[in-house]
């Protein structure tokens, strides 16, 4: 080979060599510049992103230990039922199912019912406050006179017949009218005592009543399950001057003493009975009995030994003490709901009565037994109404109303309607745990009323009927609680109040 010839392929071999050479230096440059970059990018990382990326690292690794992708593409396989299966279990649904005649009218095809009736349906269901799991009535007949709260065959106690032969020797004092000032004075005189506050029955108090004796303070109140209690303030008989007695097995939701024998106290439950405490007989005597809850009553006498009794269901009862057993002379519906009747003071034929949504005046000589037209009413009520009174002279009626007024009506002549005379805003929304406030009047003082108030601090206030605030009672120390039911004493300043616990207050000069 010639010398020209081998020069040429030597340079290309040359060539080759360096390209080589140049290729691995920069192979070797892009290593070290991306080497560079991962260091230079994970300098940039924190220590908790470092810590990441290891802990997926590992979890990728122990996945891919436990092959889990794969069991859970099996698992999706095994479980999914096959289209087949799915057919099959519908067309066995529907093969179950039986088919059954088409139901035809007896009535349309004029065919008797050959079925047997229903038993009727027991008439406590059909009654308002009735409930299920009640404790049964006490038997009828008389009961006899045993205090619970005290050792058993222990008596009554003496001073409680001497306070009832007082009334007698009293009752021919006449009644000394206050003007406006100084019955507000006498108001703002009367405190509670040290001991003007007693548990007198177990549970909520529906009812209570002061009697009339004036040595004393001797009050009776009637509780939710049919207890009934007499209390002497500061008397040492009893527990803390109380003896109680279970007379109902329902809520007493009314009770009067006697004015013709003051020992007598009547007390009407829900369970249907109406009781006489006599307390020289020392029992509890049947006057009325029925299986309809009975709410209130009222004496048409002066001798009081007639009632009107008004049951939950509208019906009106003329009861007799005089004739014997405990029925009723008549009874008359008036269809509505029933929650208060009181008679005239002076013209006892006459009886107002609290119904749903209207208080109506009715005469117990023109009673039917249904469609009883009444000689008056009183309108202007939008929800229920919870009482009704006769003033002591009869000329004005008091009305108490859940739609939040106390409103007074003029009575003094009873035309087809009484104009109304005053409406006061008042709260009356006590909710079902406690007794609903109702507004009473002062048998001393024909003007003004007493009632109970929902307000903080805890009070009993005194209006006068032109809805002037009188005087409000408050006592920081013994007044904490709602007193729902309030009572004048018909002779003495003294005001009761009875509340949810069954805890009677007084206040008294």
């Amino acid at each position: 080979m010639s010398s020209s010839e081998s020069r040429p392929k030597k340079i290309k071999d040359e060539t080759s060599d360096k390209r080589k050479r140049q290729n691995k230096t920069k192979a070797k440059t892009e290593d070290s510049d991306a080497e560079n970059s991962d260091v230079g990018e994970h300098r940039r990382l924190s220590a908790y992103e470092l810590e990441r990326l290891e802990n997926i690292r590992q979890n990728k690794v122990f996945l891919s230990c436990i092959n889990l992708p794969q069991a859970t593409k099996d698992l999706k396989r095994l479980t999914q039922p096959k289209p087949s299966q799915k057919r099959n279990l519908t067309r066995s649904k529907i093969a179950e199912k039986d088919e059954l005649p088409p139901r035809k009218s007896l009535r349309l095809q004029k065919k008797a019912s050959d079925s047997v009736s229903l038993p009727p349906e027991p008439r406590a269901a059909l009654s308002i406050y009735n409930a299920i799991d009640v404790m049964p009535k006490n038997p009828p007949g008389p009961l006899s006179m045993d205090p619970v709260n005290v050792e058993r065959g222990s008596g009554l106690p003496l001073e409680l017949l001497q306070l009832c032969s007082e009334v007698s020797a009293n009752a021919n004092e006449e009644k000394v009218d206050l003007d406006l000032k100084q019955y507000c004075s006498a108001l703002k005189n009367m405190k509670i005592p040290k001991d003007g506050v007693a548990k007198v029955v177990k549970d909520r108090i529906f009812s209570a009543a002061f009697h009339p004796c004036t040595s004393s303070l001797l009050m009776a109140a009637g509780d939710k399950w049919g207890k009934v209690a007499l209390w002497n303030l500061g008397a040492g008989w009893g527990v803390d001057g109380v003896l109680l007695w279970e007379a109902h097995t329902r809520p007493v939701s009314c009770m009067a003493f006697s004015k013709a024998n003051p020992a007598h106290l009547l007390s009407l439950s829900y369970d249907g009975s109406l009781r006489c405490m006599d307390i020289e007989k020392a029992i509890f005597d049947d006057v009325y009995d029925t299986e309809d809850s009975l709410k209130t009553f009222d004496f048409l006498s002066d001798d009081c030994s007639t009632l009107v009794v008004g049951a939950l269901n509208g019906d009106v009862a003329i009861v007799d003490r005089r004739t014997p057993g405990n029925s009723h002379e008549s009874v008359n519906t008036l269809d509505t709901i029933i929650r208060c009747v009181n008679v005239h003071p002076l013209h006892k034929q006459y009886f107002v009565v609290a119904e749903n949504r209207m208080v109506s005046v009715y005469d117990s000589r023109s009673l039917k037994k249904t469609n009883s037209k009444p000689v008056c009413q009183m309108h202007g009520h939008s929800l229920s109404i919870s009482s009704a009174y006769f003033s002591s002279t009869g000329n004005r009626v008091l009305t108490s109303c859940f739609d939040n007024r106390i409103r007074i009506y003029d009575t003094s002549a009873l035309i087809s309607n009484a104009p109304l005379m005053t409406s006061i805003g008042y709260y009356m929304q006590t909710g079902r745990w406690l007794s609903k406030i109702t507004a009473t009047w002062d048998p001393k003082q024909e003007d003004c009323f007493v009632l109970g108030s929902m307000d903080r601090p805890r009070r009993v206030q005194v209006y006068h009927e032109s809805g002037q605030l009188l005087h409000s009672f408050r006592d920081e120390d013994h007044l904490t609680t709602v007193l729902s039911v309030t009572a004048f004493h018909p002779s003495r300043n003294a005001i009761l109040g009875g509340n949810s616990t069954g805890r009677l207050h007084v206040f008294t000069d």
